[in-house]
Parts: structure tokens; sequence; C-alpha cells
């Protein structure tokens, strides 16, 4: 796929990327909308189509100053930015971490469809949503994961 065509709509280098960040973007959505966590569907997907756009974008533009490496930096630390606001501490716990790596996570997928690593993305992303049912499945079924890290030191242990 050459770069120049991920600017033109009527290519078909243009539709699979879009079509791939919108696949990988609502796949890792629907997970989290499922479990009523604050970034859905669409959150998911804006966030993999963007990082997609802006990849693509660093790639095409003209001239000898422009460097893809400065955008992907950039979009790393925008994107932990956006991460940061979700993640929320309250009476010593600290809740919505995994939300911000789902966040932090989609932008690497986007950014590796933006450069063409179409199976490669799509490949992280069923590893993404294994870790969220596996680890899931996990805390339900020993007792002891669900408790989190705050709760365990305030678990009251008998003497014997």
């Amino acid at each position: 796929m050459m770069y120049a065509d991920f600017l033109d709509p009527s290519s078909r280098a243009f539709w699979l990327r879009i079509g791939m960040a919108l696949v990988c973007g609502a796949i890792i959505g629907f997970e989290r909308q499922l479990r009523g966590k604050p970034a859905g569907i669409r959150t998911c997907i804006l966030i993999c189509l963007g990082t997609c756009v802006f990849t693509g974008l660093s790639a095409v533009c003209p001239g000898n100053a422009i460097d893809p490496t400065r955008v992907l930096g950039q979009i790393v630390t925008g994107v932990g930015f956006l991460g940061a606001g979700v993640i929320i501490a309250k009476e010593g716990a600290v809740t919505g971490v995994t939300t911000a790596a789902i966040i932090w996570t989609l932008a690497g997928i986007g950014a590796t469809i933006g450069v063409g690593r179409l199976s490669s993305a799509l490949m992280v992303t069923i590893v993404i949503v294994m870790v969220l049912l596996g680890v899931e499945f996990l805390e339900t079924t020993f007792r002891r994961l669900r408790c989190g890290v705050h709760a365990r030191r305030t678990v009251n242990r008998d003497p014997l």
C-alpha cells in the first residue's frame, strides 16, 4: 500500500485502514461497553481512527522537515493526557487505570493501522480482549483476586 493512497477516499488503501480502525476500536469498545466502562464503543473507535489518521498523515506530509516519529511521540503524549483524565483517586482507591491503559493501547493499534500493519493491529486487538476477558474470568473464579490491591491491606486476618 502506498501512503499517498491513504488520503484518497476512492482508494482501497483508504477504506482498508479506516475499516480496520473501526473494527479494532469496536471490538475493544464493545467489551468495555458491556462492562459499563467510561470508554465505550464510540470512544474506542474514535481513538483508534484518529490515531490512524494522524499517523497516516505524518507519513505523507511533503518535505524533509517532517519526522513521522515525532508525530508518534506527540500522539503517545496526547493520548497519555487523555487517559490520565479518566483516572480518579478517591479515599485511597484509584479507579480508571484500566480504561486509561485501554485508551493508550488503542492509540498504539491506530498507529499500527496508520503505518499499514493491519494484521498486526488485529492480532493486538485480539490479545487485548483476551487479557481483559481472561483477567475477568480469573477474578470471578478466584475470590482473592476480586479484592484488589487496596482491599487486601484491610482484610482482617485471624491470628490462627
